[in-house]
């Protein structure tokens, strides 16, 4: 082991990822039109069993979902191992330095934002991505939107990951910069 702390390392040794995510359908304007048909709570509870017009819009609309679904996990076009790489086929990765929009299994990163480039991060529920359950991460420097990330499932847990990990990294750098490390 490396490390005194198991899974610990120092932003000024290597770049450690701390947290992945893949968005979800909500990501996509079609996703989310979908996503406000499903939730019409409109219909009937028979035997303790709400069937809603919404539920039903979420079975028929299978087939045309599911080709959405894999195109968004499918790393290269035309074929999954050679071709050009997907845009669409995309994670999201939290490091011990930054946070990453990247293309997954060596593809490259897309976008990123440095831990000490933003104070804030918000949740955006756009109409459809609630049904997901799904959401924006906004970053936030003062009033200055620095990035986004869309379709984030369950964006709470992510965005409370992203704050903790910038504040050890905004304090580490801090210190060093008042000669205490």
């Amino acid at each position: 082991m490396g490390q005194a702390i198991a899974g610990v390392v120092p932003d000024t040794e290597r770049e450690v990822t701390i947290m992945t995510v893949w968005p979800t359908l909500a990501a996509t304007a079609y996703g989310r039109w979908w996503g406000r048909r499903f939730e019409n709570e409109l219909g009937i509870t028979l035997f303790g069993i709400p069937l809603t017009f919404g539920r039903l819009m979420a079975l028929v609309s299978i087939p045309f979902i599911l080709p959405l679904y894999f195109h968004m996990l499918i790393p290269k076009l035309p074929l999954v191992v050679w071709g050009f790489p997907n845009p669409a086929c995309r994670r999201y990765r939290l490091t011990n330095r930054r946070v990453l929009v990247e293309q997954p299994f060596g593809g490259g990163e897309q976008q990123s934002v440095s831990l000490d480039r933003f104070d804030t991060v918000t949740v955006e529920v756009l109409p459809g991505q609630g049904w997901y359950p799904a959401g924006d991460l906004v970053f936030r420097n003062g009033q200055i939107e620095t990035f986004r990330l869309s379709g984030v499932p369950h964006p709470e847990a992510f965005r409370t990951t992203c704050e903790k990990t910038r504040q050890g990294f905004v304090g580490v750098q801090e210190a060093r910069a008042a000669g205490h490390v």
